[in-house]
């Protein structure tokens, strides 16, 4: 279980890394406050209705980094500060989850696939530790002479669960780069912000989405780790 732990702490501290960076990047363009004048909450209402959408909500939750967009409902939700503030900060934000809205109005393939597979990731990111668990005492109780390496049906189980929440983090990474994307051009075409201030907007989202990178990555990392158990002990 050593490599295990290694992977794992590897994954924590670079989780770690990019989450300080967010934080200190949202911080500093936080201080770059928008010449429009414009809140949180006007530039998601202004780019849902400059892509035709007229039957999203933008309300406000509590927390910090706590914004996303409810696609049941359909609701844009910013976190207090982002939803009053006046900066690159929220305004990168706030345009990243009317991004998501978008995608979901034009259909975009990737988050219809995400959305489908949420059912079964809850599920399975829920149980997937306890069944790998018990796949590795259940082998180990059952090796014998005739069977060396024991019983491996529930440790199969355990890493097929992990397979798909590890596919899921790979799916959620071009959802939110093209969430992104659409935010960035917006708001550069319409000129809803300056050049300088474009800029804090596409480095907050840059680290934004180096999260879901660290997070896609420690989790096929992981997967591997459990894999190789698995087949090496059927050879």
């Amino acid at each position: 279980m050593g490599g295990y732990y290694l992977i794992i702490i590897i994954s924590m501290l670079a989780s770690w890394y990019v989450s300080w960076k967010l934080k200190s990047k949202f911080q500093y363009y936080s201080n770059v406050h928008l010449r429009n004048g414009l809140s949180g909450k006007e530039v998601a209402e202004k780019m849902l209705r400059d892509n035709g959408i007229n039957d999203v909500q933008v309300i406000s939750v509590p927390g910090q980094l706590t914004d996303h967009y409810n696609p049941e409902n359909k609701t844009v939700n910013l976190s207090e500060s982002v939803y009053m503030q006046r900066n690159a900060a929220a305004a990168a934000v706030a345009a990243h989850e009317c991004g998501h809205a978008v995608q979901h109005a034009v259909g975009y393939s990737m988050l219809q696939l995400r959305s489908k597979l949420v059912p079964v990731v809850s599920i399975s990111s829920n149980l997937m530790q306890f069944v790998l668990i018990a796949g590795i005492i259940i082998m180990g109780m059952t090796r014998s002479i005739e069977n060396p390496n024991g019983n491996t049906i529930v440790l199969a189980i355990g890493v097929i669960m992990f397979a798909a929440t590890t596919l899921f983090a790979f799916i959620t990474l071009p959802v939110e780069y093209d969430a992104s994307n659409r935010a960035m051009k917006w708001l550069k075409d319409t000129g809803t912000v300056t050049s300088e201030e474009y800029v804090g907007v596409q480095d907050s989202l840059k680290w934004a989405a180096r999260t879901y990178l660290v997070a896609a990555i420690g989790s096929l990392a992981q997967l591997i780790y459990w894999a190789s158990i698995l087949l090496g002990s059927r050879r």
